[in-house]
């Protein structure tokens, strides 16, 4: 299966998108700017039915119609800021942690919707924070089901991709550079009893070169429980649809269904 390449952002949109910017503050909006692009436009790859480990055809089936099925549309604008919502959205309590698993992700969540959550959110701070195409590729490699999509065709690692590309570093993010990722809210896209959730996440993320960009930045993945290994896992079956990107807090965030992220 292949993908449609990332449309860059040339230095000419910038420039109209940001007006008079230092170079560092582009090098930054770039590669941010590209993260939350390409969720936005990146076409998703043709569906497939691919068997899972414990899902019978029939059932596969209709996980990939609940992974397609389409979330809210969100502007590029939206992303970077908004207006507080009036009244405070309903909240989702997401359990911490127990443990570190492999690749150093943080793990032992519980067996529930909520549990899933909280791993996404573990393996989607691993793999940004560090914005690394080696480190993204060990993670993948630990934290997919044997039979999930090739890491290739993984969404996250194309961002990372993208990161690195509009920020114009190489394969790693400099070590000046810090990114800084808040779960911010969560919601329950669909579930298929008690071990296969579509969970989404939405992350406050701020990147620092010099010159700081922020941004929304939702995420959603396939993730089923491993009774072998007693953890979440990123399942088989093409990704679902796009979340929505909005900035935290907003009327825009709760009328995407984002649930204020809360612990215990």
């Amino acid at each position: 299966m292949t993908h449609p390449p990332t449309r860059p952002w040339g230095r000419g949109r910038l420039l109209l998108l940001l007006g008079t910017i230092t170079t560092a503050a582009m090098a930054i909006v770039a590669g941010l700017g590209l993260l939350v692009y390409t969720t936005l436009t990146t076409p998703l790859p043709p569906k497939t039915v691919t068997p899972g480990a414990t899902a019978s055809a029939t059932g596969q089936a209709i996980r990939d119609a609940l992974a397609a099925a389409p979330m809210l549309t969100v502007p590029e604008a939206d992303t970077r800021g908004g207006t507080p919502a009036a009244t405070p959205g309903p909240g989702i309590v997401v359990p911490d942690s127990t443990l570190i698993g492999p690749a150093r992700v943080p793990s032992g969540f519980p067996h529930t919707p909520e549990g899933a959550i909280g791993q996404l959110a573990a393996i989607e701070i691993a793999v940004l924070s560090q914005m690394s195409i080696a480190a993204t590729g060990e993670i993948y490699r630990w934290w997919a089901m044997p039979d999930a999509p090739a890491a290739e065709q993984w969404p996250l690692l194309r961002h990372v991709q993208s990161f690195l590309a509009g920020a114009r570093m190489g394969p790693v993010k400099d070590p000046t550079t810090t990114i800084q990722l808040d779960p911010a809210g969560a919601q329950v896209k669909a579930t298929d009893g008690p071990d296969w959730v579509i969970a989404c996440v939405l992350l406050d993320a701020t990147v620092t070169i010099r010159t700081q960009a922020r941004t929304g930045f939702g995420y959603c993945e396939r993730m089923q429980w491993d009774p072998s290994s007693d953890r979440w896992l990123i399942g088989p079956g093409t990704p679902p649809a796009v979340a929505p990107s909005t900035w935290p807090g907003t009327q825009l965030a709760q009328q995407a269904g984002w649930l204020t992220w809360t612990t215990p």
